[in-house]
């Protein structure tokens, strides 16, 4: 048992490296011995476990799934109306990406794969077209056009944020004050008191 515990911490040590090299420089500009430096291990103890740069980076991609799998289900879980349920999630997305550097890597690499932005969008289409039926959309905003408008606004934070001069979680805050301020009922708003205040209408 003492060794395989070893020989998970060395795994954990060596995904944390890749992703902070990942993180820094993106995946292309990261040669492996920049991995090997910043984890400490021999190139034999990488490929131990490892084959290549390339299943280290499908490793990221697979942790930040399983993350993003979890939050998905402990929030559709809550029994909070659809619209509530989609701002907490994005909210707790911009807060994962912004302290965890492995979900973060994971999740640029993933974003690699279009199918991985389609993926996202059609979960939040879900749940705006399931606010608009629960009637906490506004009878003249179509949910679809909403989910594009969000979806490409919160890509762009992604982008935008990788300079760290101001967080993705509050980019995201500021997004959700102009959005829900254009897209929710007034009575909505006024329900939910975690919303900004910035983003409530007068009625």
């Amino acid at each position: 048992m003492p060794q395989q515990r070893r020989a998970q911490v060395t795994r954990r040590v060596i995904v944390v490296a890749a992703a902070e090299e990942f993180d820094r420089v993106g995946f292309d500009a990261t040669p492996l011995s920049a991995i090997l430096r910043r984890s400490g291990v021999t190139k034999g103890a990488f490929y131990f476990h490892f084959p290549s740069k390339d299943a280290v980076a499908a490793a990221l991609v697979r942790f930040q799934a399983q993350v993003w799998s979890k939050i998905w289900q402990r929030w559709t879980s809550r029994g909070l109306d659809p619209l509530t349920t989609a701002v907490e999630l994005v909210d707790e997305v911009a807060r994962v990406l912004e302290r965890d550097v492995v979900v973060r890597s994971g999740a640029q690499l993933a974003m690699r794969d279009q199918d991985t932005i389609a993926r996202w969008e059609r979960l939040l289409a879900g749940l705006l077209r399931s606010s608009a039926e629960h009637g906490l959309l506004r009878p003249d905003v179509d949910p679809a056009a909403a989910t594009r408008v969000l979806c490409a606004t919160l890509v762009g934070v992604r982008v935008l944020s990788a300079s760290r001069t101001i967080s993705s979680a509050q980019r995201t805050d500021e997004i959700w004050r102009l959005i829900l301020g254009g897209i929710a009922t007034a009575d909505w708003l006024r329900d939910n008191p975690s919303v900004p205040a910035a983003a409530l209408r007068p009625s």
